[in-house]
Parts: structure tokens; C-alpha cells; sequence
């Protein structure tokens, strides 16, 4: 007799992705990356422990928000004997995570305030790169849209 939605203390794959909401394959995935981990039976299926859905549900959160699944692994890899994130832990993680997301946020809304007249050197606004970047004075920073998606530490332009 197989085990039940909500039965047990283990689910299979299938059950964990319908509880998670999360496709089967991402939670293979995750298990490749060790993420989360589940044990075999004797048929070779997966089975994981329930408060796996607790892991996957921050893996979820954490990845809405962009954080790489390394810094992910990275958070859940400091827990004790791979313990399932408490309350504690998640505070924890997550001001760990606060100074990116602020970064993060703050590229985000220069990005907005800007995307409608420069792509940020690349260069399809001509006749506004002749004041914010005369000579390609940009270019000499490094490739790409150098404006909206710097990768130095130096203050952003004004949006204009």
C-alpha cells in the first residue's frame, strides 16, 4: 500500500513536487546541488523527509530573489547536520543576504528610471549618448551597457 498525501514522514518525488510546487526535475536538480537530500528505497525510488518542503520552500524564496544557488547551498551547509532552517535560521540567512539585495535593488531601480532612453552605452541612443558618454568615454570602463550594469564600485549616474 502506497503512502498517502499526508501520511508518514516521507514523501516520494511526486509528492514533494506537488506540495512544494516545485517540477520534479528542479527538485533532481537540487539534489545534484546538494540542496536537498533524499534516501533510496530498495526499488531505487526517492524518498525525502518532510521537512524537506521547509528547504525547498527557502531554496524558492531565495532564488525569487536572485540569490545564486551556491550562496544558497552555501547558508544551508552552515546549518547543524543539515538541519531543516528555523525561524532563527532564516532571519539569520537572510540579513546575510540583505547588503545584495540592497545592491541589487538599487541597480534595479536606476535600471528602471534609465531604460526608456539608454541601454547604457551599447550604443542605440545616439542622440542622448552625445551628453552622457561624449567619445565613447565609457568604452574605456569595459564592454557592455556600461551605464546600467556597471561592475565597479563607482557611484551610478544620474538618470536624466
Amino acid at each position: 500500500m502506497g503512502m498517502s498525501e499526508g501520511a508518514g514522514e516521507e514523501m516520494s518525488v511526486g509528492q514533494l513536487a506537488r506540495r512544494s510546487g516545485t517540477s520534479v526535475s528542479a527538485l533532481h536538480f537540487y539534489e545534484r546541488q546538494r540542496l536537498i537530500s533524499s534516501r533510496r528505497t530498495p526499488g531505487n525510488q526517492r524518498r525525502y523527509h518532510r521537512d524537506t518542503l521547509r528547504r525547498v520552500a527557502l531554496i524558492r524564496i531565495a532564488q525569487r530573489v536572485g540569490i545564486p544557488l551556491v550562496e544558497i547551498r552555501e547558508a544551508l551547509d552552515r546549518l547543524p547536520e543539515g538541519r531543516v532552517p528555523n525561524r532563527r535560521d532564516w532571519k539569520r540567512m537572510s540579513q546575510g543576504w540583505q547588503d545584495e539585495l540592497s545592491e541589487r535593488i538599487r541597480l534595479l531601480v536606476h535600471l528602471r528610471d534609465s531604460f526608456a532612453n539608454c541601454v547604457g552605452c551599447g550604443c542605440l541612443s545616439i542622440s542622448h549618448c552625445a551628453l552622457a558618454n561624449p567619445d565613447d568615454r565609457l568604452g574605456a570602463g569595459g564592454t557592455g551597457p556600461r551605464m546600467l550594469v556597471p561592475d565597479t564600485e563607482e557611484p551610478l549616474p544620474e538618470s536624466g
